[in-house]
């Protein structure tokens, strides 16, 4: 991972931790806003292509949204195995940065002008990166692709 972020000029930190039972104790952790916790979601669309979302803590993709700004009618998020076959990494670990295949990267509006903390590609990692460089290195397309989550009981 860190070779792929050297090649596209991206300066990251990758910080050990240990694991979190929850986002806010993830973020307590690391000593940010949980917002500042961006979940990397590999998308599946209904080619058997696949897309990044990157969504920030406390929100989830917003489906209609998404299929809007990528102009298709399908979306759906993968089984396990599928997404591993696609990335290279297992669930909860997904970063773009270092994927076996770059796929297209899609950046909520949100995390611009932020330092972010992501998955590093292994469990009991964080990577930390500058949000606009990250959306500069990869080409992501910026747009509202997310919606508060609810609130879980």
């Amino acid at each position: 991972m860190r070779d792929a972020a050297a090649s596209r000029g991206l300066e990251i930190e990758i910080r050990e931790r240990p694991a979190a039972r929850s986002l806010t104790e993830a973020a307590e952790l690391l000593g940010i806003l949980p917002s500042g916790i961006v979940k990397t979601l590999v998308v599946k669309r209904s080619d058997d292509t696949y897309l990044f979302a990157l969504v920030p803590g406390g929100r989830s993709i917003s489906w209609p949204k998404l299929r809007a700004v990528v102009g298709v009618n399908k979306l759906r998020l993968p089984e396990p195995d599928l997404a591993l076959a696609a990335t290279g990494y297992e669930r909860g670990t997904i970063v773009p940065i270092g994927s076996t295949t770059a796929w297209p990267v899609f950046a909520d509006e949100t995390i611009v002008g932020q330092r972010i903390a992501m998955g590093a590609g292994t469990h009991g990692y964080s990577l930390f990166v500058e949000a606009d460089d990250l959306i500069a290195a990869y080409g992501a397309t910026v747009a509202d692709i997310s919606v508060p989550e609810e609130p879980r009981d």
